[in-house]
């Protein structure tokens, strides 16, 4: 009988945090469509400036689509791409109110830097990508057109495949940019020390380069674009790592003397 209180007894707590959820998302999902729908009153526009590095590289080339519901489902891509960029802080905002209630003051103050973080390495990211990177990938690519054996071999890129290149461009570089949060993240959870990820260099190095190989057109240039920032981002989280642990040491130390 007693077991069966405690759970009695758990079942409210376990169904306020359950309602909270829902809560928390649905106004997640209300940001990401309200930010959708005002975005595709704008859906031209954006898709213009989504296309001007292509423009830049590719002065007297065209857009086409292939199917005649295309172009209204680019717009529609291009609304929710939109959305969630600019509803992003709103669903980091909620996903913050839900988990913070459950941190002690010190741990919410840990972990507030790595919620600010995150929007800015993000779009960061994304803006490395669209401004340096994309325009020298499609001279790269669009390098392969001219005369063929006799035939024109010509680039005529197609709006939707364009546009998913474009967002996977931009949430790839978005999200490696994303590195320095997860590192510290890994070390502030204990998981993995500062002098681990010094002894692993070398590996990181490597993943890094494949990860850049993978993510980016066949070009040396767009490869180490990406690359050579990741690894900056990964030294610059060391020396953050060191600096934290200089600080600890310190407290500790202040916190003895003290105590003496």
């Amino acid at each position: 009988m007693a077991l069966i209180t405690d759970i009695d007894e758990t079942q409210s707590p376990l169904m306020d945090h359950l309602l909270e959820l829902r809560t928390r998302l649905l106004r997640s999902l209300l940001a990401l469509t309200v930010t959708s729908l005002i975005a595709y009153a704008f859906a031209g526009q954006l898709l213009g400036f989504l296309v001007r590095p292509l423009a830049q590289a590719f002065p007297h080339g065209r857009l086409i689509f292939t199917v005649v519901y295309e172009g209204f489902f680019v717009n529609i891509k291009v609304a929710v791409f939109t959305g969630f960029l600019v509803s992003f802080p709103i669903v980091a905002n909620q996903l913050w109110a839900f988990v913070a209630p459950g941190l002690y003051a010190k741990e919410k103050r840990a972990f507030l830097p790595f919620l600010i973080a995150t929007p800015v390495l993000f779009l960061s990211g994304a803006v490395f990508a669209y401004y340096l990177v994309m325009p020298n990938a499609f001279r790269f690519l669009l390098g392969f057109a001219g005369d063929t054996g006799g035939l024109k071999l010509e680039a005529l890129p197609s709006v939707g495949d364009y546009l998913t290149f474009v967002m996977q461009f931009i949430f790839a570089f978005g999200f490696c940019f994303l590195l320095p949060v997860f590192m510290m993240l890994l070390n502030h959870a204990g998981l993995v020390s500062r002098q681990q990820m010094v002894d692993a260099r070398r590996y990181v190095i490597v993943g890094i380069v494949i990860i850049a190989v993978v993510l980016t057109p066949p070009d040396v240039a767009s490869a180490l674009m990406l690359a050579v920032p990741m690894w900056m981002l990964f030294e610059g989280s060391l020396v953050l790592m060191l600096l934290g642990e200089r600080r600890a040491a310190k407290d500790a130390e202040d916190a003895e003397d003290a105590e003496a």
